[in-house]
This record gives C-alpha cells, sequence and structure tokens, in this order.
C-alpha cells in the first residue's frame, strides 16, 4: 500500500460518535482498521469439516496451499450474534450510531446477518449493502472514516462547497457539528455504488461451484481457450471480455482501470493478490506511473480468505473507487 493513505488520514482523538464496522472481505490493508477503531467482523472459512475465521486463524497464504491440493473448501457469513456482539462493544465504547458496511447481498447473507444483529443493538445501526467486495467495499469504508473524523469529507467527490464572500472554504466548514450516522452511511453508499472490480482468475471452476457465475458463463474458460475478464457490477459477478491468454487478459484489465480512471478525472485504485505480490506490486507500480495525478492512492493487498476461496488460484483484481 502507497503510504499516502495511512499518513494522511489523520483518526479522531477521541472516541467517535459514530463506529464503522466492516467484514473481512473488504481485504484492507494491514494496520488500517486498527489505526481508524474500524470493527472487523470475520467471515467463515471451512477447510475438510474444521471451521476457522479469516484474519482471526486463518491467512490468505494458508488457503492457497489448501485450494492447490484441491481440499474442498466452503465458507459462511458470520452469524447475526456476531455483529449484534460486536455493535455492543461499540456502542460500551462511547458510539451513539454505528455504521456497518458489508458486501454485496447477492454474493453473501452476511448483510443479512448484520441486519438482524441491529436488532439487538443499543445504539442506532445503519447497515450498507455496499453492492462491492474487496477494497470496492474497504475505499468505501475509508470515505466514512474521513467523514467521521472530519464532516468536511462528506462534500468530496460530490458537490464540493466554496467558502463565505470573504473567506475560503475553512471558515464554513469549521463550524459544521460531527456528522451524524446517516451522513456517514450515504458517504459509504456513494463511494461503494461508484465503484469498479475488475478481476481475472485461473479457473472459472470455484466461482461456477459456489454459486457466484453460472455454468453457461464458466464454460466460456474452457472453449477455444478463451480467458475472460470478469467484473463485480451491480453486486454480481459477470463476464466483461473474452481475451486469448493470461498476459493479455493482464494487459486489457489494465487498460480498462485507466479508462476508468481516466473518466472520472480522480480516484483511487487498489490491487488485490492472491499468493502473487510481485505481480501485483509491478501492476500497481505500472498504474501508479501511467495515472500519475489522476490517481490519489493505489493500494496493494492480498484477497480476503473467502474472496480466495470463490475466485481461486490466480486471482489478480483491480477496484477503482471514487474520490
Amino acid at each position: 500500500m502507497t503510504p499516502g493513505l495511512l499518513d494522511r488520514l489523520r483518526p479522531p482523538a477521541r472516541p467517535a460518535r459514530v463506529a464503522l464496522v466492516t467484514d473481512s472481505t473488504a481485504s484492507l490493508p494491514p494496520g488500517l482498521a486498527e489505526r481508524w477503531g474500524i470493527t472487523v467482523v470475520p467471515l467463515g472459512v471451512t477447510l475438510d469439516g474444521a471451521e476457522r475465521h479469516e484474519g482471526v486463524d486463518l491467512r490468505p497464504a494458508d488457503l492457497l496451499a489448501v485450494l492447490t491440493a484441491g481440499r474442498r473448501v466452503t465458507t459462511s457469513q458470520p452469524p447475526p450474534a456476531a455483529f449484534a456482539r460486536a455493535y455492543a462493544q461499540a456502542a460500551a465504547r462511547g458510539a451513539r450510531e454505528i455504521v456497518s458496511v458489508h458486501l454485496s447481498g447477492d454474493l453473501s447473507g452476511t448483510v443479512r446477518s448484520a441486519q438482524v444483529g441491529a436488532l439487538a443493538a443499543p445504539v442506532p445501526v445503519h447497515v450498507v449493502d455496499a453492492r462491492s467486495v474487496g477494497m470496492g467495499l474497504g475505499f468505501a469504508v475509508v470515505a466514512a472514516a474521513e467523514v467521521v473524523a472530519d464532516p468536511r469529507a462528506s462534500a468530496a467527490g460530490v458537490d464540493p462547497v466554496v467558502g463565505g464572500r470573504g473567506g475560503g472554504r475553512g471558515t464554513l466548514f469549521e463550524r459544521l457539528p460531527p456528522a451524524d450516522g446517516a451522513t456517514v452511511a450515504e458517504r459509504a453508499r456513494r463511494v461503494a455504488a461508484g465503484s469498479s472490480v475488475t478481476f481475472l482468475v485461473d479457473s472459472l471452476d470455484h466461482l461456477r461451484r459456489g454459486g457466484r457465475l453460472g455454468a453457461g458463463a464458466a464454460a466460456l474458460g474452457t472453449v477455444l481457450g478463451l480467458r475472460p475478464l470478469l467484473g463485480v457490477r451491480g453486486g454480481r459477478v459477470e463476464v466483461l471480455e473474452k481475451v486469448r491468454t493470461r498476459r493479455a487478459a493482464r494487459e486489457r484489465l489494465e487498460a480498462l482501470v485507466l479508462a476508468d480512471v481516466a473518466a472520472r478525472g480522480l480516484g483511487r485504485v487498489a490491487v488485490h493478490h492472491l499468493g502473487q505480490p510481485d505481480v501485483a506490486a509491478q501492476v500497481g507500480d505500472r498504474l501508479q506511473r501511467a495515472l500519475g495525478a489522476a490517481v490519489e492512492d493505489v493500494v496493494v493487498s492480498e484477497a480476503s480468505a473467502v474472496i480466495a476461496a470463490h475466485a481461486g488460484p490466480g486471482l489478480l483484481a483491480v477496484v477503482v473507487a471514487p474520490r
């Protein structure tokens, strides 16, 4: 991850009025959740009948070895009780509202578990279905954290507000009260809605077996050696394009990202991988050089174990989010 995001964002000096909760599929880079006090509720991964929890007793690297060996892997969303516990702990730390941002409801029952868990929360909980995954979800949580720390961030990327007649924007914004839960949730929702996730994998079998991709679309991966480029659009996995080789797919992936950011004018980019840190770093460096000032951050992080379980070996993904 480039140092800019961690260095620039400054967490509030005292417990925030609005607490943030997400799930482990956000694939947040190490240290980001801890620094901002974001609670990450882990999803479950069952390996050969034994349940483990990503980020707790399972790393993506551990899962890669299991997938490569062809052993059986299944995943499960957190139970409502896990969210109820996270919300109660946030309230005990002084939160008056909670914003809980999660991966697409079309890909997992996690957001529904969060909604059920919120019924028992001692404070209001705003549950946001990000309709995305990985840093498509993670950037939404980061944007929410910016608003919690500084209400000026709620205007970022939407309608810039200019200060009074004789002054800059600072004098106006300094009078803004702390953002409430609805404002924070709306910022997360806007960023998530404007995000795109594009990726490639070695095989579509894992997505097909997990029900995340139809059999007809999965068959494209074996027809004439075609290698599909996939994306998360509208909360679902879709085949975007078909190319001949992995190298061509990677080049096309980068080209789509460059066009996406150029159309936005300014954005944030994340590169996810499974067991390919050098490849991901190279992709991130090329994107950073090509995009220059048009991209504020290029984050490189390993995909979560649950994402890896459904995508399989060879996963390389790029997320673009609005600033």
